[in-house]
């Protein structure tokens, strides 16, 4: 009996925009990087990110971005390469309408993580985490600042593992 091919990692994804990307104003944010790199990438990370990503991948995930902004893959990659973070998948809003929208008639979300074997996605928008059931994937909404964001979303990540793992056993 030939089994089907199984993937070693679940995989949780973030968007970038009012997630891992804040306005220091309103969300504690990460150190700003050195010169010249900080006019390179004005963008600052939510603080705790970089610990966060490298803490899922120690335990085992994928970790991937999942945004609807047109930032290019390698600007995202050389962001993080500051914040010593390397991700194991980039999807942009360029990749997604290539890749899940292509030639569809019907009007797909912004984001569809199931497309990509996302079982975890991190957003803000309450419309992309509504759609988790209809398309396939679980989500977990960050709004605003939250001290304890790190250990809700590690949290939340190994509840969807349990699932994840059964989900895996069960499919022959």
């Amino acid at each position: 009996m030939e089994k089907k091919m199984q993937t070693d990692k679940m995989r949780v994804s973030f968007d970038l925009d009012e997630v891992l990307f804040v306005f220091p104003e309103n969300v504690k944010a990460e150190p700003e990087l050195k010169f010249p790199w900080n006019r390179i990438y004005k963008e600052r990370l939510r603080l705790g990110t970089p610990d966060l990503i490298n803490r899922l991948q120690e335990l085992g995930y994928e970790v991937w971005v999942y945004t609807s902004s047109y930032r290019t893959e390698k600007y995202v990659k050389g962001l993080f390469r500051h914040y010593g973070v390397k991700f194991d998948g980039i999807v942009n809003a360029t990749r997604h309408l290539k890749e899940v929208q292509r030639d569809s008639t019907q009007i797909l979300p912004q984001k569809v993580p199931s497309r990509y074997r996302i079982a975890l996605h991190v957003d803000d928008e309450t419309v992309i985490c509504s759609y988790g059931r209809e398309f396939g994937f679980e989500a977990f909404q960050l709004d605003g600042p939250d001290d304890e964001w790190k250990e809700k979303v590690i949290a939340r990540a190994e509840e969807v593992k349990k699932k994840w793992e059964l989900r895996q056993k069960e499919t022959p």
